[in-house]
């Protein structure tokens, strides 16, 4: 520190004695910051000072919970920055590159964690864990396929298309999502002909089967009710398992203005990626910044959006879970068959995600559990979860049902998200399963 800025420092010495304890390399002023409004909290409380710092002294040892008041919105202002108190905190003091409350989870003997809603939030950075990535099974496919040419899924993959509505259907984050989860009504009118159950918020009653059950029905018998169900491979036949592993990149990003591509596809390197409207003169390989993109056909629509798209969205991988967060001012338009299926929504629904809310896109584990389910109806059911891979996401501007734009080439600025993982095992999977029984025509 320059003897100028010394002269201007009146860092505290309880504040200074906390910051001993700060991880890596976490910018100086903005953790400074931090700890001083926490200390001024902290100190209002009798013997809280102390047990925080001898959570932070004592590591291993057990410690007891610091808590602080939760605000009205449940975050914290540092500086011109809005956090989770207990996000902030665990980044000073453990994890420095930490990038998200889904990164969190609180240990069992705290009694104030952040997702419990209580009055008061528990910051002790000792007092919450880090969400490991879980291990997924490997997919065992036959080494000797008894799929069955006569149940050959291909005419159903096509015919599925008829089924489909001319335009997606569109639900919104939260509204939509809390009444499938056990609302009163479904805004999904089932009609009799449809190839999709009921959602669990149009079945309900009496008698009626278990909401979750209804969720978790693999996404194939959704969408090929009348392919008959073939007996599942013995563990006696001969099959060889494949692994998911983990790629250098963990997505790629492509950027499209109504129906053209523009520019070059960003390979996100980091879990956490920033897609915005911005320009970026510092190269900073954990954005996309749209803004630096030129297109000699771009039209004043396109110029408008494009103006609107501002902080745009925050893409996050943890936990082999995939997060989409809208920072815009205005909401982004998201579709996904992972998500979708969760939910219990039609496969091409497209979820509006509002400012300043976050949605879970994508989910390893389920992704596996469809993977494994479909490895035993050959060929075609397996390519087809190739779609599930692929998600779509518009700024500004919403296409489907509710919207006069009845397709996502149609709406202004808008991104395709591939996700490596899932897709690279899917090729291995094909693989080994060998040739399909017809040709595949269209991966649309």
């Amino acid at each position: 520190m320059t003897s100028m800025s010394s002269l201007f420092s009146f860092t505290s010495p309880a504040v200074k004695r906390l910051l001993g304890w700060k991880q890596g390399d976490e910018e100086e002023k903005w953790a400074e910051k931090a700890v001083d409004a926490l200390v001024k909290k902290l100190k209002k409380k009798k013997g809280a000072m102390e047990d925080l710092e001898k959570a932070l002294s004592s590591p291993g040892q057990p410690s007891k919970c610091v808590t602080i008041p939760r605000s009205l919105d449940g975050r914290l202002q540092v500086s011109h920055r809005k956090g989770l108190p207990h996000v902030i905190y665990c980044r000073v003091w453990r994890w420095p590159d930490l990038q998200s409350h889904h990164e969190l989870k609180p240990l069992e003997v705290c009694e104030y964690p952040f997702g419990s809603k209580q009055k008061e939030v528990c910051i002790n950075p000792y007092h919450y864990k880090r969400v490991e990535s879980p291990v997924l099974p490997p997919v065992l496919v036959p080494r000797h396929s008894e799929f069955n040419p006569q149940h050959s899924l291909l005419v159903q993959f096509r015919n599925m298309s008829h089924n489909e509505p001319h335009m997606p259907l569109n639900a919104t984050f939260p509204e939509s999502f809390q009444q499938h989860s056990g609302g009163s009504g479904s805004s999904f009118p089932i009609s009799p002909n449809s190839p999709y159950p009921p959602s669990p918020a149009s079945s309900g009653g009496p008698g009626s089967p278990d909401p979750i059950l209804l969720l978790r029905r693999s996404w194939l018998y959704r969408c090929l009710p009348s392919v008959p169900r073939i007996q599942t491979v013995s563990l006696s036949v001969d099959v060889q398992p494949v692994e998911y592993e983990e790629p250098s990149h963990w997505c790629s990003i492509v950027y499209y203005e109504l129906n053209n591509r523009v520019g070059e596809a960003y390979h996100a390197s980091s879990t956490s990626v920033l897609v915005d409207g911005f320009t970026d003169p510092s190269n900073n390989k954990n954005r996309f910044c749209l803004g630096l993109l030129s297109n000699v056909n771009r039209n004043s629509t396109i110029e408008n959006t494009r103006r609107h798209i501002g902080k745009g969205v925050h893409l996050y991988y943890v936990g082999g879970e995939v997060y989409a967060e809208c920072l815009s001012d205005t909401s982004i338009f998201v579709q996904s068959r992972n998500c979708n299926y969760h939910h219990g929504f039609h496969p091409t629904t497209v979820c509006k995600i509002p400012s300043g809310c976050s949605l879970k896109i994508f989910n390893n584990q389920e992704f596996a559990q469809l993977l494994a389910q479909s490895v035993n109806h050959g060929f075609e059911a397996v390519y087809e979860l190739t779609k599930m891979c692929t998600i779509r996401m518009s700024f500004v501007k919403g296409w489907g049902a509710e919207y006069h734009r009845q397709d996502v080439t149609s709406t202004p600025c808008w991104i395709e998200v591939h996700l490596h993982g899932p897709l690279q095992w899917l090729d291995k999977v094909l693989t080994q399963m060998g040739s399909p029984l017809n040709p595949i025509s269209s991966v649309s």
